[in-house]
């Protein structure tokens, strides 16, 4: 490992950065601010948007003030119990600032909950507790270009069995199954799409971003915000973008000169799936 004034040293020297580390220190703001700190041109979100992004309930209560559904849960603090009062089994247990899917587990009465609290605390604090919801698992993902417009990638389904989630084993193992475009009607398509760039926009966030939503029969419900997403080969932005002809080194090239060249006036959102 370099020493740290090493590693700062390298950092100033880049004309541009594109962060993709995952998890606390990584996607929540932290390296944001070091290469803010450095002077390094960013080509992700601020650290504002890093830091709200990770945080699940702070994105809920974001969500929540945009109109955009999310599930009924409660957030339980650093060594407190479980409170489950109006929360109807089965039930999702997860670290609130966690990520990678790790830490997740699925109760399927009030009695396991406490278990699967303290398992998942072993993966962060605090805890969210939230009701399962039953829809179809579909992602799509956001970047801002050099001319201020918002360009979408196609949308991704996750084949995910009926009554389970969508874990940490199937998204490393290759075992996942992603389908791109995602098999959705014309007004579930465009409800994603809206509630994604009105989530980027509120919550500031810059370079590439992947918004998760469970599709029910009532609208889009808001699973998760990833400021960082993955993006190697199998990763499910580099597809999406890939399914509307933009490939993985035009989609770096993009998410560069959004940096290096910013936008003189920013232009209209694009509301359809675009290169």
């Amino acid at each position: 490992m370099l020493p740290a004034h090493r590693a700062i040293e390298l950092l100033a020297g880049c004309d541009a950065a594109i962060p993709m580390l995952h998890g606390v220190r990584g996607e929540d703001g932290a390296i944001a601010g070091l290469l803010e700190l450095c002077g390094v041109p960013s080509a992700g979100s601020p650290v504002r948007a890093g830091a709200l992004g990770m945080d699940k309930q702070a994105t809920k209560l974001v969500a929540a003030s945009l109109g955009i559904a999310t599930a009924s849960g409660r957030l339980v603090a650093s060594g407190s119990e479980a409170v489950t009062t109006g929360l109807t089994p089965p039930l999702v247990v997860k670290p609130a600032s966690g990520g990678s899917s790790n830490g997740v587990f699925l109760v399927s009465d009030l009695d396991g909950v406490a278990g699967a609290v303290e398992r998942a605390r072993a993966f962060g604090d605090p805890v969210l507790i939230e009701e399962y919801v039953a829809g179809r698992e579909v992602d799509v993902a956001v970047f801002r270009d050099r001319h201020g417009a918002l360009r979408l990638g196609a949308a991704l389904e996750i084949g995910v069995p009926s009554g389970g989630v969508f874990g940490a084993t199937e998204k490393y193992d290759g075992s996942a199954v992603f389908t791109v475009p995602a098999r959705i009607g014309d007004a579930e398509g465009a409800a994603v799409r809206s509630a994604a760039m009105r989530l980027y926009t509120a919550l500031g966030c810059a370079g590439v971003a992947r918004f998760d939503f469970f599709v029910t029969a009532d609208g889009p419900v808001l699973n998760e915000v990833n400021t960082a997403p993955g993006m190697t080969e199998r990763s499910q932005v580099p597809l999406m973008y890939a399914a509307i002809g933009l490939d993985y080194t035009g989609l770096v090239a993009e998410l560069l000169d959004a940096v290096l060249s910013p936008a003189q006036e920013e232009a209209p959102q694009r509301t359809g799936a675009t290169a």
